[in-house]
């Protein structure tokens, strides 16, 4: 081990990231300057990488989860060789920089993911590690490990602190992930000061208490930090959490104080810390040439490494060309198998959930790389899968169902893990008010771009007696806020068939399926293309007449709600417009949805909850038929006859412009 080119790298790790940070005038310096030790031995020393491939396959991955040190990990890999330049950390924080202010996946070449909310980067290594131990146990043969890699992850104070941290690290020590291995950066100083004034507890027991080797040691010491991942290693039955002692800042005039923890040194404070660090006094984003020479001799050996993997993977497809079939085909999102989807003809009575979870299982047997589960609700969600597999287990890794626990953040957060590692496709599932606990993690997926899948039931006030803390109200609109998210709501079960269909065929963002406890009925279709107007998110259900006097959009069980009401309603032509996905359908040209809407003198929105983002469309307040209150306890329909939720209601509605 090349002592001599780690202590370089480091120190340019430090005169990097204080300059950067400095010149923009924002960021975290304590961070990078007090753990500038760990980047240069893990980049250097411990990771399996190829800086000139930063999508090898078989790399391993780190995640730095403390993403408000950022500069930490710009640098090193400016310095390791990967595509972010000098010029790029020169523009830190600023717009259109490769180095922005948080890791953005996507964006910056060698970052595996997006960072910045504490705790969920290390909650998606669980996730990443879950996604390798279940393609190693499907891919690798006698003689041929293609799949054997190791996950990595720097966790700061603010990350242990957050819950989420908590219901992952939980999860995977249960599971036995012993291919992750987790760093804490133990400096004991967050925003406010000391970290004891809100947390003192035993890390180190409470991470043994998760079923966690722990291992301590200090940032500092290089060869020490080299031997405790290689002891780390040997476990193979548990995760490991290595605490790192550290000093945050460190060389910093104000080092071990929550001072330096999320400001620029300042002009004074960065030429102190150049003449404590030895960086000459007047070279701005000084590199020490010894880290050059370090990294530029460790290519050709990056190099080496994929190279021997990919003789191996040629070797393995050779040797087993049906499971080089199923590998491409894994990586390219394509079907593997044959199944015929759930069919349905008008006056089929069924619950949507029930719906999805035939569809699911179809479109499980057609995509074996597809994997999740339920956050413990797995009878009431309709998510099991009825393959061979089983449950994913420590003893059962090729199991593709995945128990989850009552941990709804931890869920989303380790199925953006498997996202981010490749190869696999992850849905996950709970009732839909409980998409409040995982909300942060799937508006990080919606800015990285990816495409779990969400199944969400008991969608509406039709739960029931449970009450209104289990009746979303809000959620629909709170869901469709956040940007790059679509919410599916089908609204009987053919349409919930389609709605998979859509979610399977989405590239670059999560879609959230919103399914019904109680039963609805397939409705005839006037629009015979139906499947293939709904790309644009809706279609016509009932034409009512080719310039209607009144169009109804409604989404889920409310449109079967408006062509009751349509029936109902004497001497006026009534067009009811499934909206399945209000996103899609916002996003339609002015001409196309004009078209749909039919010039129709009245628009009327019938939907299950609140009417925020609805009163652009209705054509008054009084034609928004939606609930702006809290629900009630009671068996669904008096529930919907308490809150004047029904289809008569509705027909009144429509026979009249008087406010109800």
């Amino acid at each position: 081990m090349n002592e001599k080119g780690i202590a370089a790298a480091a120190l340019s790790v430090r005169a990097l990231s204080m300059d950067a940070i400095q010149k923009a005038n924002s960021g975290h310096p304590g961070l990078p300057l007090g753990a500038a030790e760990l980047a240069a031995v893990l980049y250097g020393e411990i990771l399996k990488h190829n800086p000139a491939d930063s999508k090898w396959v078989d790399r391993d991955r780190f995640v730095l989860s403390a993403g408000h040190g950022s500069m930490f990990l710009y640098s090193i890999l400016h310095l390791a060789g990967y595509k972010v330049s000098l010029k790029d950390i020169k523009n830190f924080r600023q717009v259109g920089s490769k180095c922005p202010g948080h890791p953005e996946y996507g964006w910056t070449d060698g970052v595996e993911n997006t960072s910045g909310p504490l705790g969920q980067g290390v909650s998606m290594a669980v996730g990443m590690a879950v996604a390798e131990s279940m393609l190693a146990a499907r891919f690798n043969t006698k003689g041929h490990k293609i799949v054997n890699h190791y996950t990595y992850s720097l966790v700061g104070e603010g990350c242990l602190e957050e819950g989420v941290s908590s219901e992952a690290c939980s999860l995977a020590g249960h599971l036995k992930l012993g291919k992750l291995i987790v760093f804490y950066d133990q400096n004991k100083i967050s925003i406010d000061g000391c970290t004891d004034i809100a947390f003192d507890e035993n890390i180190a027991k409470r991470y043994e208490a998760y079923g966690w080797q722990v291992l301590k040691g200090s940032m500092y010491d290089v060869k020490k930090i080299v031997d405790l991942v290689a002891e780390a290693k040997k476990c193979a039955d548990k995760p490991t959490l290595i605490m790192l002692k550290s000093v945050i800042g460190k060389g910093a005039p104000k080092a071990g104080t929550a001072d330096v923890h999320g400001a620029p040194l300042g002009a004074e404070g960065i030429i102190a810390a150049r003449k404590k660090l030895g960086i000459p006094v007047d070279k701005d984003f000084y590199i020490d040439p010894e880290a050059v020479k370090y990294f530029e001799s460790k290519k050709a050996a990056w190099a080496k490494k994929e190279e021997d993997w990919k003789k191996d993977f040629d070797a393995w497809s050779k040797e087993n060309p049906a499971l080089r079939k199923m590998w491409d085909a894994f990586y390219a999102g394509k079907p593997t198998g044959k199944s015929t989807a759930p069919k349905y003809k008008v006056g089929d009575s069924e619950a949507t959930r029930a719906s999805s979870g035939k569809a699911l299982n179809a479109i499980a047997d057609r995509f074996l790389n597809l994997v999740g589960g339920s956050a413990d609700l797995m009878g009431p969600n309709k998510t099991a899968l009825k393959h061979d597999d089983g449950t994913y287990s420590y003893e059962n890794q090729k199991g593709r169902t995945i128990e989850f626990g009552i941990r709804e953040f931890g869920m989303s957060a380790v199925c953006a893990g498997i996202n981010l590692h490749g190869g696999l496709r992850p849905f996950c599932a709970t009732f839909f008010v409980f998409s409040d606990y995982l909300r942060p993690n799937l508006r990080i997926q919606a800015l990285m771009g990816l495409n779990t899948i969400y199944v969400l039931t008991h969608d509406s006030i039709y739960v029931g007696e449970d009450g209104p803390t289990h009746q979303p109200i809000e959620t629909l609109a709170s869901l469709r806020a956040i940007p790059n998210v679509h919410v599916l709501r089908p609204g009987d079960p053919e349409e919930t068939v389609a709605a998979w269909d859509i979610a399977m065929a989405s590239k670059d963002h999560p879609v959230c399926l919103a399914l019904t406890r109680q039963n609805l009925t397939v409705y005839p279709k006037a629009d015979k293309n139906w499947k293939k107007s709904l790309k644009n998110g809706a279609y016509i259900v009932q034409e009512g007449a080719a310039t209607p006097d009144i169009t109804v959009l409604a989404t889920g069980s409310e449109v079967g709600m408006a062509l009751a009401a349509a029936k109902l309603t004497k001497g006026k032509s009534v067009r009811v417009i499934s909206v399945m996905d209000k996103t899609a359908f916002d996003a339609m040209g002015a001409q196309e949805k004009a078209k749909l809407i039919g010039g129709a003198k009245r628009v009327v929105v019938a939907e299950a909850g609140v009417s925020q983002g609805w009163e652009g469309y209705a054509t008054s307040a009084d034609d928004l038929f939606t609930i702006n209150r809290f629900g009630e306890s009671g068996p669904a329909n008096k529930v919907a006859q308490h809150l004047g939720f029904t289809a008569e209601k509705l027909a009144a509605v429509l026979a009249t412009v008087k406010a109800r």
